[in-house]
């Protein structure tokens, strides 16, 4: 049993730090109260030095993985890779703003896939609002592409175990493979993604342009007038004609190879985080070669503090896990998932949705996670609950902004670039279409894990 008084500053550290990190005051790295809440947990004694060590093995394997998908996407950005990606989506839009809607979710989609979704908020987003703003949209016009982009984005994190943090840290304390994350997850949380994109469009209709305010034309290059202006690039660099065609196509081939080769990793027991490194230094490796440009920029661009955000944030939760949060919530839920699948999923996806909505899904989906491995549930049920506990968390966590760290991150770009949403009119948008995606894709779920096994 641990002390009152310790128990007592384990909550109020946890509370007053997920206020820091949602607030933001004065515009504060999330990493810093995150590694000062873990200190003063550590300090107070709720997490002991032999829990740092296994925490230290839940999530660095998790953290390394992610770095290494942002370092591959900067390297990418560095050439111009999505600006030619969002250039040749527009150009198919031929003019029509309700065709550009489905392809801006489109991009937003696979960036996620192929990356992971705090660096698709990162990169995509200002790419898109310069877009639109090259387009002539004003800015009520800008506001359906931005926050479905931002809502697909977040939530495309669900199909594939690898393109979130929280969710990778989440695989390994319940000693899943990505492979069957994948295997179990990806038809229902892609149907789900799909009604979700279904539903925006269904509440933008109205505010979408027939036609656009100007016709787009496609240009190979990058536009002069599409300079970067977000967190972690510098200057345009121009990609030269005569080769860029080629280069996006080997590029594409090159990310898709190095995407699958995580799920071959995952099925033969190979690290996974090995692999996500070795592809971002063959990147790395052949840009200095082939064109020229020194790997040292990735050192100052690379967002390192995911990494201490991530340690930072699941020594708190273990600090809330080791008095006893987890065995109450036990306690609370229990009754209701052991001995069936359908409540599993739908049971636990409400919960988390919740959770995740009120107090960010990071310590969401890990203290869900935390409370499942204490339930001694049946191997299916484990899982089943798990992926409903993923679908709350990248998903369900969206109906407020404070849910998700990339919808925060969001906020913030486009305040800098003078694109104002307030929670009014984001929750309007989020409380039509969140509820029934979640729900939808709890039911698929249970019916797919259910026809699998």
């Amino acid at each position: 049993m641990y002390e009152p008084a310790a128990i007592m500053i384990t909550i109020l550290t946890f509370i007053i730090s997920m206020i820091l990190i949602m607030w933001r005051p004065r515009g504060v790295n999330e990493a810093l109260p995150a590694v000062i809440g873990a200190v003063a947990v550590v300090l107070c004694g709720t997490v002991s030095f032999a829990d740092l060590g296994v925490i230290v093995e839940t999530v660095s394997g998790a953290a390394i993985t992610i770095i290494a998908t942002i370092v591959t996407a900067l390297v990418l950005e560095s050439i111009g890779f999505f600006y030619w990606a969002a250039e040749g989506l527009a150009s198919r839009a031929k003019g029509s703003g309700i065709r550009l809607f489905w392809y801006v979710n489109l991009l937003c989609f696979l960036m996620t896939l192929f990356f992971n979704n705090d660096g698709s908020i990162l990169i995509t987003t200002p790419i898109l609002l310069l877009l639109l703003q090259n387009m002539g949209l004003k800015t009520h016009q800008k506001i359906p592409y931005l926050l479905s982009g931002a809502l697909v984005a977040t939530a495309s994190s669900a199909p594939i175990g690898v393109s979130n943090v929280v969710n990778l840290i989440a695989l390994n304390i319940v000693d899943m493979s990505l492979y069957m994350h994948t295997l179990m997850m990806f038809v229902p949380a892609t149907l789900g993604l799909l009604l979700l994109t279904c539903l925006l469009f269904l509440v933008f209709r109205s505010s979408l342009p027939t036609k656009l305010p100007m016709s787009y034309r496609y240009q190979l290059s990058p536009m002069k007038s599409m300079r970067r202006k977000h967190p972690l690039q510098d200057d345009v660099m121009e990609v030269k004609p005569q080769y860029s065609l080629k280069l996006m196509r080997y590029i594409l081939l090159f990310v898709l190879l190095l995407r699958l080769s995580l799920f071959a990793a995952s099925y033969f027991h190979i690290p996974i985080e090995s692999v996500a490194v070795l592809g971002s230094l063959l990147l790395l490796g052949w840009r200095w070669i082939y064109l020229k440009i020194s790997p040292a920029d990735m050192l100052r661009k690379t967002p390192w503090h995911i990494l201490i955000f991530a340690l930072g944030m699941y020594v708190m939760i273990y600090g809330l896990h080791n008095i006893g949060l987890t065995k109450l919530l036990v306690e609370l839920s229990s009754p209701f998932i052991h001995g069936s699948l359908m409540n599993a999923s739908i049971m636990m996806g409400s919960l988390q949705s919740i959770m995740s909505s009120l107090f960010n899904n990071h310590p969401g989906l890990m203290i869900g996670t935390l409370t499942l491995t204490e339930m001694h549930l049946e191997p299916l049920t484990l899982k089943v609950a798990y992926l409903a506990n993923v679908i709350g968390s990248d998903i369900g966590a969206l109906l407020l902004p404070i849910g998700t760290l990339a919808s925060l991150i969001w906020l913030h770009i486009i305040k800098q670039h003078k694109v104002k949403i307030s929670w009014k009119e984001y929750i309007r948008v989020t409380v039509l279409v969140i509820p029934p995606t979640v729900f939808f894709t709890l039911l698929v779920l249970y019916y797919w894990v259910y026809w699998l096994f």
